[in-house]
């Protein structure tokens, strides 16, 4: 595949995989990648790694969104083959080791099938490792608190629903948000484009998804980089407004 790896700002990246996106936070020669893909993505993740001047031995850390296996695909393979540590929330963790899973089963899609787009999105998805099993071994929750000590000083900011310990990311000092699927501009099954929250069927509590657009609507920024569709630009509030608006 050829990825599509976009500058937002300085040292920072969104990359479009297989329906899925991932970010790039660099510091000099060092590196924080924000998700991973699919397990589908990995040659596309090494692409977008090498077009920004860095390979995966730069990668400080993996911070992940939350343990879906369109994020997590790659994650436990930097960890093995290049010692990586791989964070998420505390909630996270657990989910990231696979002790549980808070994905859409293969119901869950059978009885959303008549939607437009979810069919050929499914047979993508499995192709490219949507449904398989890549837990990581050894997931650490995030090393304190407030902004990491990591290339961009991310902020993780909890906001469960889509998963219980889904997390965004923000970026102060570039009026950036991070958002996984908390908040989106587009998905292969929505015929909405711009801010949004995902199919409901994609939640694993959509009452608490909803309400963590609060948190993202307090977040200082003008650039939303989203787990699914295009790099939105505007207020991170109006976005977040805009996505409780199409929910109700």
């Amino acid at each position: 595949m050829t990825v599509d790896v976009r500058q937002v700002a300085d040292d920072t990246y969104l990359v479009h995989g297989h329906h899925t996106n991932w970010v790039i936070l660099k510091d000099g020669d060092a590196v924080t990648l924000v998700d991973t893909g699919y397990p589908g993505d990995r040659k596309g993740l090494l692409e977008s790694l090498a077009a920004v001047g860095s390979s995966p031995e730069a990668v400080t850390a993996v911070l992940i969104t939350h343990a879906h296996n369109d994020h997590l695909g790659s994650a436990e393979y930097l960890r093995a083959a290049h010692g990586t540590p791989v964070y998420l929330h505390p909630a996270e963790v657990p989910h990231a080791r696979r002790e549980f899973l808070q994905q859409a089963t293969i119901g869950d899609v059978l009885r959303n099938v008549w939607r437009p787009g979810v069919l050929p999105w499914a047979v993508h998805a499995i192709r490219v490792g949507g449904i398989e099993n890549h837990p990581v071994t050894a997931p650490e929750p995030f090393p304190g608190e407030g902004p990491l000590d990591l290339p961009g000083r991310p902020v993780p900011v909890h906001t469960p629903g889509h998963t219980d310990g889904h997390c965004v990311y923000h970026l102060p000092a570039a009026g950036i948000v991070i958002s996984g699927d908390a908040l989106v501009s587009g998905h292969a099954t929505s015929r909405t484009q711009g801010p949004q929250l995902l199919p409901d069927f994609f939640h694993h509590d959509r009452a608490r998804a909803l309400a963590s657009l609060d948190p993202i609507a307090a977040l200082d920024g003008d650039t939303l980089l989203p787990g699914h569709g295009p790099v939105h630009h505007g207020s991170v509030r109006a976005a977040a407004e805009q996505a409780r608006e199409r929910a109700s």
